[in-house]
């Protein structure tokens, strides 16, 4: 019984300590922990970084600095740490591995954040799509068609392709190409134009529009008409434009041709 009351002082004074300063390096370790999740956060807000990403990085420090403060509660008690990171890292591989695809969303869903190529309620295009954003994850973009269509975009598919933003700028051209027939005259055509744009209070004035030539086609005489919007006002302004350019080329006898072929039917006879 002497001997064993010995053994168990031995085992409580050796374990005892190692348990006790485990413990100790674990409530320290999860109160810097804390304080490193709290300062990053706080730096972040500061620099008016997105919300979603603010979190991320700091929950991301957070639980880099449990993972350390657990090997080294775990050196305490003998373990070999060195063996343990290499098997993590080799678990680490496998899984990375197998979920490659998410991984790589993930990826370049933090660097959509960090780049911030469209923000909430712009239209854009991307991966072959166009819509309003309506949420951007860190895996995906969700948007919404014109005609109120819900579209889910893979991130990885979003940061590998080219990136269009209608909502980027405040302005934008119109680009209208109206077609008169041959013999209509083009001063009077063009004439027409600026009187519309300029009753149009939607068009700006600078930049000034643009009408002009631009090519003699098969069946009419093309020119390009280029005013200048807000972008909140393009569609409405481009819509009105072309009808009110059509009713206006009526009134005058401006000819709007469409495509046609003539024939010509030769002497036959032999």
């Amino acid at each position: 019984m002497e001997n064993l009351g010995d053994q168990v002082v031995t085992l409580l004074r050796v374990w005892g300590l190692k348990v006790l300063a485990a413990i100790a390096v674990f409530i320290i370790g999860r109160i810097v922990a804390g304080l490193v999740r709290g300062g990053v956060r706080k730096v972040m807000t500061r620099a008016a970084s997105d919300p979603a990403i603010v979190n991320f990085v700091a929950s991301l420090a957070y639980y880099v600095v449990i993972i350390f403060t657990i090997l080294a509660v775990l050196g305490k008690f003998g373990f070999e740490t060195a063996s343990l990171v290499a098997i993590l890292g080799a678990a680490a591989f496998a899984i990375g591995f197998a979920l490659q695809g998410s991984l790589a969303n993930f990826a370049a869903g933090v660097m959509l954040l960090v780049f911030r190529p469209y923000k909430l309620g712009q239209y854009v295009e991307v991966a072959g799509v166009a819509g309003t954003v309506k949420d951007m994850g860190l895996f995906t973009t969700t948007m919404n068609t014109p005609d109120n269509v819900r579209i889910i975009v893979p991130n990885g598919k979003v940061f590998g392709d080219t990136i269009k933003n209608y909502s980027a700028e405040e302005t934008r051209r119109i680009d209208l190409v109206i077609g008169i027939g041959y013999g209509s005259p083009i001063g009077k055509a063009i004439e027409i134009i600026e009187q519309i744009l300029a009753a149009e209070e939607r068009v700006l004035k600078d930049p000034a529009p643009t009408i002009a030539v631009s090519e003699l086609a098969d069946s009419s005489v093309n020119l390009v008409v280029r005013p200048w919007s807000k972008g909140a006002d393009y569609w409405d302004t481009r819509f009105d434009l072309m009808r009110r350019i059509k009713e206006q080329f009526d009134a005058n006898d401006i000819e709007i041709p469409f495509p046609q072929m003539t024939v010509h039917k030769g002497d036959l006879t032999a």
